[in-house]
């Protein structure tokens, strides 16, 4: 039988194990045994971890982009001649240590070439790019959180991008940061661009880095500073942040009209004034330049929390500025376009340790008292109600960015019941709204009456961050909810619903594949799986 081969590694540490077996001195004198044995265990561990098996690699997860053929050319190479000649056309020279950047995202024949005109500005090797871009879906209601997908790799036409999934698993050890898919899709109604539009620029011109896509939602400067901080502290010498943002947005299309003469004017100097903010690193008076202002810059959160990342004497500097009213000669619409690079380097800061507030007994009392109040509310004023109408205290752990399902029963019998999935929002208003939409908007059953209120009795479910299971094998009856997906259909069971109808795993998944519109079999093959948690609390306790 062959002898397997050592590599020079492997023959040092064996070596090494075997001179502390009684082999060696130290010092002139023979180690004694008890000191054999604690420096036999600790370079025993170190060789098992050098030498022994690698950790299992995480399954091959691809988030497609769906941008070719409407924001860039449906063809590979069209779109790879078209950016070699942006950056051909770039008369930009690289600048020392650059850290950051502010790169537009609209369609590449209108700001193809500002951005490569910013991304020229390095020549420098990163392992690792954070490109934050907001979230344009008015029917996504993201707030006070930002999403990173799950997923191992980001294709586009010109190939896959590796994720840098340690980074994103840090991420959503924070409540701020969470992982919402439909944030990162254009498909199906959800057409989210800011962060994809700027990858096959990143193909082009960088290689061998990983990416950490994060889409934002609505966040206030609470969120922003807080979101800046955590990524401060996780970001290394070779990490570049992009911010993607177009600029103001002029003309009735963009419902933006603050003037009607010398509009290209106007709008450069709207626009020089919001740079000037950013030059000086002043993240929270340019949030309050654009609320004074309106001015319609899209990616003001990305940008913002950039500006909250970088320590002087980071320096920033305007690279290009455009406006499609100059490439069109037509003002009545126009965006700008700007890149800006800033050098410097990411100072050493300690982790931030994550802090989700836990619910308590009477987080769990004012919760249900919310989602009544706001059935009642709704009946008597006919409209949607602010938690602060309702006088109902909101604590922190209410705030935390968390989804929640809100079942309605009459006679013990279901009478609404709908929620979210992903933590979108805080957990108050996801109660606040779930409320309403079982009251009034589940199409199983007519809108809840204000005779009926006092027959009804409410349930909350509040639901942990769903995660991707391998298979149905992993799922436990009553303690896990489960998301099925399969060819664009889902639905969902929450984990309370298989034991109260006395299913096992199989009956369960079949009602979930009928539910979802698909065969009683296809959770069989080729259906994906997410398991999630929950916390649930009624009037009836």
């Amino acid at each position: 039988m062959a002898k397997k081969k050592i590599n020079r590694r492997e023959r040092r540490e064996r070596t090494k194990i075997k001179k502390l077996c009684g082999l060696c001195e130290l010092g002139g004198k023979k180690v004694v045994p008890a000191l054999a044995i604690v420096l036999l265990c600790i370079f025993g561990i170190l060789f098992m971890k050098r030498c022994g098996k690698k950790p299992p690699v995480r399954a091959k997860v691809v988030l497609h982009s769906s941008l070719a053929g409407k924001w860039y050319a449906a063809d590979a190479n069209t779109l790879s001649e078209q950016i070699a000649t942006f950056f051909q056309n770039a008369e930009v020279e690289p600048k020392n240590n650059v850290i950051g950047l502010i790169l537009p995202h609209a369609g590449y024949d209108f700001s193809g070439q500002t951005a490569a005109c910013g991304l020229k500005t390095t020549d420098k090797k990163y392992k690792r790019i954070i490109v934050m871009g907001p979230s344009h879906n008015p029917y996504l209601a993201m707030e006070e959180v930002l999403s990173v997908p799950r997923v191992t790799h980001y294709e586009t036409l010109l190939g896959q991008i590796p994720l840098d999934v340690e980074f994103i698993d840090k991420l959503l050890k924070y409540s701020a940061f969470q992982n919402i898919p439909q944030a990162h899709k254009y498909e199906h109604g959800v057409q989210e661009h800011s962060v994809q539009i700027e990858l096959p620029l990143l193909q082009h011109s960088r290689k061998d880095f990983k990416l950490v896509p994060i889409v934002a939602g609505s966040c206030s400067p609470e969120t922003i500073s807080k979101a800046g901080a955590i990524l401060k502290s996780l970001v290394d010498r070779e990490t570049l942040v992009i911010a993607s943002s177009d600029f103001v947005h002029y003309g009735p299309r963009f419902r933006y009209v603050p003037f009607t003469e010398n509009i290209p004017e106007q709008i450069r100097k709207l626009d020089m004034e919001a740079y000037e903010l950013i030059k000086a690193l002043d993240y929270k008076g340019f949030l309050e330049y654009r609320r004074k202002t309106g001015a319609t810059i899209c990616g003001y959160i990305p940008i913002a929390i950039l500006l909250s990342m970088l320590d002087k004497p980071a320096e920033a500097e305007l690279i290009k500025y455009a406006t499609s009213g100059e490439l069109t000669g037509d003002f009545s619409n126009s965006v700008s376009y700007l890149s800006a690079a800033f050098s410097g380097k990411w100072q050493n800061h300690p982790e931030i340790e994550p802090q989700n507030a836990e619910l308590t007994e009477e987080d769990k009392k004012q919760l249900l008292t919310l989602a009544r109040q706001s059935i009642i509310y709704a009946l008597e004023k006919r409209r949607v109600p602010q938690a602060s109408d309702l006088n109902v205290a909101i604590s922190d752990g209410m705030r935390e960015p968390r989804a929640a399902f809100v079942t309605l029963k009459k006679n013990s019998q279901l009478r609404g019941c709908i929620g979210d999935i992903f933590p979108q929002r805080s957990l108050y208003k996801s109660v606040l709204i779930n409320a309403i939409n079982a009251g009034f908007r589940d199409r199983r059953f007519s809108p809840v009456t204000i005779t009926e209120c006092n027959d009804i009795t409410i349930e909350i479910s509040a639901l942990t961050a769903p995660e991707p299971i391998a298979s149905p094998d992993e799922i436990r009856i009553g303690i896990d909810g489960i998301v099925l997906n399969k060819d664009g259909q889902s639905a969902v069971f929450l984990p309370q619903v298989a034991p109260e109808q006395d299913w096992d795993v199989n009956q369960m998944l079949t009602r979930l594949s009928l539910k979802a519109g698909l065969p009683e079999d296809a959770w069989k093959e080729g259906a994906n799986f997410l398991a999630f948690q929950a916390i649930v609390f009624g009037e009836e306790e």
